[in-house]
This record gives C-alpha cells, sequence and structure tokens, in this order.
C-alpha cells in the first residue's frame, strides 16, 4: 500500500480548508503557502474587519496587526470585527479574540502604537504583503513609501460613502501610490468618514477585495490589480477599472529621489497649526461661556444636522443645519460674535465663508468642533 504524499499541513488544517483544497488553481502547494505568508493589516477597522476576518479564514499563517484606537460604539456599523462588548477596548486585542475564535492556526501578532516614519521601515520588513485599511492621507503616503523602501507589495482600498476603490502597489514593474497621486489633496478640502459618512457595508466589499487580491498575490494565482485601479459605485452596484502607468518622474518608484520616509503629517498639510484670526479654540470658547459678558455677546451657531444635536451639543446655541443655511439666519443677531461648530471643524468653515458672504462682518469657527470640545473640555460628553 503506498503512503500518502506529505502535505505539509495537519489534519485539522486539510479538513479546515478542504474547499480550498479542491480548487485545481489552489490545492495543497496553494494552501501551504497561505500557511506560510505573512501580512500586515494597517488599521482594524472598516477595511481591516473583512479583510482580517478572510485572511484568518484562509489560513494566512500570520496576520500582524497595527492599530492604536479603541471600540467606539459608532464604529460598530461597519468594523465587523468588533462587538458591543468590545466598546473601550484596544482594536487590536478585540480584533485578535475574534481572529482567534475564527481561526486558532493562524498566528495574530500585535502592535498597538501608531504607524509612522519612526516604525514603519522596521515593520513594514518583517511581512510579506501590507493590506492598508488606513483612513487618512498621511498614513497612505507612509505605507506606500515604506513599502517601495522595502520592496513590498502594498494593497490599497479607499472608501467614501457609497464609492471605493482597490489596487495593488509596489509591484515589480507597476506602479505605486505616488504615481496615481503624486501630491495629496490639501487638507482643509478633504471631509473625514465622520463628516462625510459612509455606508457600511461598502468598507465590507472593498475589504473583501482586498482579502481576495491578497490571496491571490500571496498564491501567485489569478490577475492581480496591479497597473489597474477598480473603482466600486455602490448606488449604481456598478465596478469599473483605470489603468494606471508607472510614473518615471515619481519620486518613491521612478527617479528614487526619496531615500528615507518623511513628515507625513506635515506632507499632507496637517500639521497642527496655531489658530488663525478667524478660528476659536476649545479653551477660548470654554472662558466665553463662564464669563456672563462674553457670552451675552457671541452666538453659538451649530451647523450640524438634527440626528448629530441629539447626540451632544454645546451648551444654548442656534441650530441651522449648513445644507439649509442659505435659506434664512433667523435668530442671528449680525451685531454680535458668530462662532460656528459642527463635529471636527469641517463644515463649520463653510458656514463660515457663507455667513461672510451674507454680509455677517464676525464670524469664527470653532476648531476642531464638537468632537475636541469632548475631548478637552468635557470627557462626559458622548463621541460619535
Amino acid at each position: 500500500m503506498t503512503e500518502p504524499e506529505p502535505t505539509g499541513l495537519s489534519t485539522s488544517e486539510l479538513l479546515r480548508y478542504a474547499r480550498h483544497l479542491t480548487l485545481p488553481q489552489l490545492g495543497v502547494a496553494g494552501q501551504r503557502r497561505l500557511k506560510e505568508s505573512r501580512v500586515l493589516l494597517v488599521g482594524a477597522g472598516g477595511l481591516g474587519s473583512p479583510a482580517g476576518l478572510y485572511l484568518a479564514a484562509a489560513g494566512v499563517g500570520t496576520l500582524g496587526i497595527i492599530d492604536h484606537d479603541r471600540v467606539d460604539r459608532s464604529n460598530l456599523q461597519r468594523q465587523i470585527l468588533h462587538g458591543t462588548s468590545a466598546i473601550g477596548e484596544l482594536k487590536t486585542r478585540s480584533a485578535e479574540r475574534r481572529l482567534r475564535d475564527l481561526n486558532p492556526e493562524v498566528r495574530i501578532e500585535r502592535t498597538e502604537v501608531p504607524l509612522d516614519a519612526g516604525n514603519a521601515l522596521d515593520l513594514v520588513a518583517r511581512y510579506d504583503l501590507i493590506v492598508d485599511g488606513s483612513d487618512n492621507f498621511p498614513t497612505r503616503y507612509l505605507v506606500n513609501d515604506a513599502c517601495v523602501l522595502t520592496g513590498r507589495p502594498y494593497l490599497y482600498g479607499s472608501v467614501f460613502r457609497f464609492d471605493g476603490q482597490v489596487s495593488v502597489f509596489g509591484a515589480p514593474g507597476g506602479p505605486c501610490y505616488r504615481c496615481l497621486y503624486a501630491e495629496p489633496p490639501a487638507a482643509d478640502l478633504i471631509p473625514t468618514c465622520a463628516e462625510s459618512g459612509v455606508l457600511g457595508v461598502v468598507p465590507g466589499v472593498i475589504g473583501s477585495l482586498q482579502a481576495l487580491e491578497a490571496i491571490k498575490w500571496l498564491t501567485a494565482i489569478g490577475d492581480p490589480l496591479v497597473g489597474r485601479l477598480l473603482l466600486f459605485d455602490g448606488l449604481a452596484l456598478s465596478f469599473r477599472e483605470l489603468r494606471v502607468q508607472p510614473d518615471p518622474a515619481c519620486v518613491a518608484c521612478g527617479v528614487r529621489s526619496l531615500t528615507a520616509l518623511i513628515d507625513y503629517q506635515r506632507f499632507c498639510g496637517v500639521v497642527p497649526k496655531a489658530p488663525g484670526a478667524e478660528e476659536v479654540t476649545i479653551a477660548d470658547l470654554a472662558r466665553a461661556l463662564t464669563t456672563p459678558a462674553e457670552r451675552d455677546s457671541i452666538v453659538l451657531l451649530d451647523v450640524r444636522e438634527s440626528w448629530e444635536r441629539e447626540i451632544a451639543m454645546i451648551g444654548e446655541s442656534v441650530h441651522i443645519p449648513l445644507s439649509r443655511l442659505g435659506d434664512g439666519l433667523t435668530g442671528i443677531d449680525p451685531r454680535k460674535l458668530v462662532i460656528t461648530y459642527c463635529h471636527r471643524g469641517t463644515r463649520s468653515v463653510s458656514a463660515r465663508l457663507l455667513l461672510r458672504a451674507a454680509g455677517y462682518g464676525a464670524v469664527k469657527n470653532l476648531v476642531g468642533g464638537i468632537d475636541a470640545w469632548a475631548e478637552l473640555q468635557d470627557p462626559t460628553m458622548k463621541r460619535y
């Protein structure tokens, strides 16, 4: 009787991955490659959740997770790695518990500090593939540059409202993220996820596509999204594809004038700066609200939506959502200083400009919005 060929997989693994093993494109060899692979998830949020779940279920041998954030109730609408019982817990620990329950064969490596120019090269170099689930431009440029400098492929994904994008950057012969976006957009034009919103299932679609591309790359099957940017429109339920060519003048992968990581917060224009003449700090507003003479001389204008006001608000304020601000300004005394505020300070800037255009002479916006107020002035206030 002939002994079966050793597969390098345990009986438990053979049973767990049986549906993979029957795929001729994958088989035992592909499953073994997954088991030997090391993948880093940058972020355990909306994109990292589905990507992490499917990569763990697929049998990737080692999953690294870097995230220093904690689970918040507002995360649960889309960040399916976490549950209500994990609110307040570090996302890496909540994620590890869920992934270990899903597949105890997978090794989880947690990193609970921010990814920055000081640790990115060392961390990225430890893994075969980087799956980026970040939600901001500084981290995307940081991950891209670290991947180019260490020769690691970068699985890019992003979401906005009902739309998403996926691509593979940093692959041999292919473009990098800077080939597509050589310069970041102006920081004050970028709405946050909290400001713009996102349909919870959209990160699920994009994160799942990232996991699919990761599995294809690690097992060398199919046609990876190298040099192709996949665009997803959730409302139309449609996909389209753009070709992205390597840019010979790219500072990262072209002329390679970028030889070390830089200050990405400054590069993307999000370095905290001193408040301008048309801005009010949290400390200044707090003082004004507790000083009767100052309080009587200002109008606090909340330009958020009604449902946001139900969660939390700052003192007594006039409420006119930004979307209706142009319809009328009843209740706003033009002789007083108007201080506009929103969630994090993006909509309030637009409100200030509208008021100035309408003839109001003294208008300022609250830096950081109600989210900064909750963090710096009133920690009992609910954040979202």
